[in-house]
């Protein structure tokens, strides 16, 4: 394929969107007609997974289609080494033009690995300052209960603030590739802090819902006697353990949720208008996902490292107008580490073999080409609030979740979708949950893990230290813009800068 040939890629990513809520996904419950659009016109992959319920680790892993273990990743302080190469940096070298708007959460000098430009700065610091530390006892997690007393309308917030920059932003972006002289094809990535916590929208989001019925989470808070160890662990982090939320302020939390889909969505469809307008529609692959899901109550759990489906499922959508994809559904399993041998394909028409090492995904062009069939996804989590490294197989309808810290869990997808009953004291599963367990121990050396972790964490912690003396590099990307510290860069504390809002009511 001819670089005269090559489809332009727009790549949408969001921050924490749950399946759970989108009509793509059977569950029509927030208001996406361009993501139904969408949907519509290209392929929905309905069983995709990330491969780490954390947003650094799972881009990072995603980004170099190799599971965060390998590069690293093992939180979301962990240095992005300049010396992995990125889907980026593969797209730059098959003639792309690439850029990135938006979050990406890289950590470490390098703020670009392999785009060209950047359109804004990150979201989120640069830098080591969310460092997990195991030696020590206990850990509070980057949010409160907050994110459900206090959510629902606000004016504006930081995170709108940047969403809209990003739009903005990707737009001209859109256009000014249309009238490059040099007629290279562009690979845009565009990826949003939405729908990710604290759960507040504008009120023309919320008012959508003024005749939506949200329903409350399937199964809620677990008696502490029928709550597995990991989740426990969570829910003290969050401060939720012991909180009784009420349901009235669940669907509060829930329905500000919703509208920020809904925002996603608007978002989304001023890129297509942009991509109509400027004529590169039809030349224009569009992918949209997202970096996790969200728990969203699942449990009385929020948020995501669990390996739940609800905070491990994601939307998988892609439209290509030329045809690579048929369109339709596909059952088959997939993740993120899928990506980067796809957008390879894309490039070069099906036939991509020059990634430099052996990755963990393969291209979703095979995959939707085929019948479904089923295929194993792998995660892990890696990082703050756990005993040891957790490990995640689904395999054959079957999902292993795997740990020396904690015991086992597993679960009959086909049959159990809400991963209410835990068969591994099965005796009719113990065949099936030694295969599988088998398969992670070879897979993945926790021990060794354990010791590159601890050894990584007491490295970034004596970084940190240091740079606290005399004046601290700057690694956070600068676009030049006088305002952007207004983003969080590891001064003060998260939650409050999270929290600091403009309500729709002064009074």
């Amino acid at each position: 394929m001819t670089m005269g040939d090559q489809p332009n890629i727009l790549f949408v990513q969001t921050d924490q969107l749950t399946i759970d809520v989108l009509a793509s996904y059977g569950n029509p419950i927030a208001k996406t007609p361009h993501i139904d659009a969408l949907a519509a016109k290209g392929t929905v992959f309905e069983t995709a997974y990330c491969n780490f319920p954390l947003c650094a680790p799972s881009r990072m892993s995603m980004a170099t289609g190799l599971l965060a273990s390998k590069v690293g990743a093992f939180d979301n302080a962990s240095e992005f080494p300049a010396t992995i190469p990125s889907y980026a940096h593969y797209m730059r070298k098959l003639g792309y033009r690439t850029c990135l708007s938006g979050k990406m959460h890289f950590v470490g000098p390098d703020q670009l690995h392999g785009f060209e430009r950047r359109t804004t700065t990150d979201i989120y610091p640069g830098d080591f300052a969310w460092t997990p530390d195991w030696s020590t006892t206990g850990f509070h997690g980057a949010t409160d209960t907050r994110v459900l007393t206090d959510s629902g309308v606000c004016r504006r917030n930081v995170q709108i603030d940047y969403d809209e920059d990003v739009t903005h932003k990707a737009v001209q972006e859109i256009y000014d590739a249309a009238r490059a002289p040099d007629g290279r094809p562009f690979f845009l990535q565009v990826s949003y802090t939405h729908p990710h916590d604290p759960y507040l929208c504008l009120q023309q989001h919320w008012d959508l819902y003024d005749d939506v019925e949200i329903p409350l989470p399937r199964t809620g808070m677990l008696p502490h006697n029928e709550n597995d160890p990991h989740s426990i662990r969570v829910l003290n982090q969050h401060g939720f353990s012991d909180a009784n939320v009420p349901d009235h302020v669940v669907a509060q939390a829930r329905r500000a949720y919703c509208g920020s889909v809904s925002y996603i969505d608007d978002n989304l469809g001023r890129l297509m208008a942009a991509l109509d307008e400027s004529g590169q529609a039809d030349n224009t692959i569009v992918i949209f996902t997202s970096d996790h899901g969200e728990m969203l109550g699942e449990r009385g759990l929020w948020l995501k490292k669990t390996f739940f489906e609800a905070a491990m499922r994601v939307p998988l959508i892609i439209m290509s107008p030329k045809g690579q994809f048929k369109g339709g559904r596909c059952k088959t399993p997939v993740s993120l580490l899928d990506l980067l041998p796809t957008f390879g394909a894309m490039a070069t028409g099906n036939e991509w073999q020059d990634a430099v090492e052996d990755l963990d995904g393969e291209s979703l062009i095979t995959i939707a080409g085929k019948a479904d069939y089923d295929r194993p996804v792998y995660a892990e989590l890696l990082s703050e609030g756990i005993l040891a490294p957790i490990f995640m197989i689904r395999r054959d309808g079957f999902k292993l979740i795997t740990s020396k810290g904690d015991p086992d869990l597993l679960y009959d997808l086909i049959n159990d979708p809400d991963e209410r009953v835990n068969l591994a004291d099965d005796p009719k599963e113990a065949e099936r949950l030694a295969a599988m367990r088998e398969e992670a121990y070879s897979k993945w050396d926790s021990d060794d893990l354990v010791e590159k972790i601890l050894l990584s964490q007491r490295r970034r912690r004596l970084v940190l230290d240091a740079h606290a003396i005399g004046q601290p590099p700057h690694w956070d990307y600068d676009t030049g813009a006088e305002d952007d510290t207004r983003y969080y860069r590891g001064d003060g504390n998260y939650n409050d800068w999270a929290m600091d809002y403009l309500p729709k009511d002064k009074s």
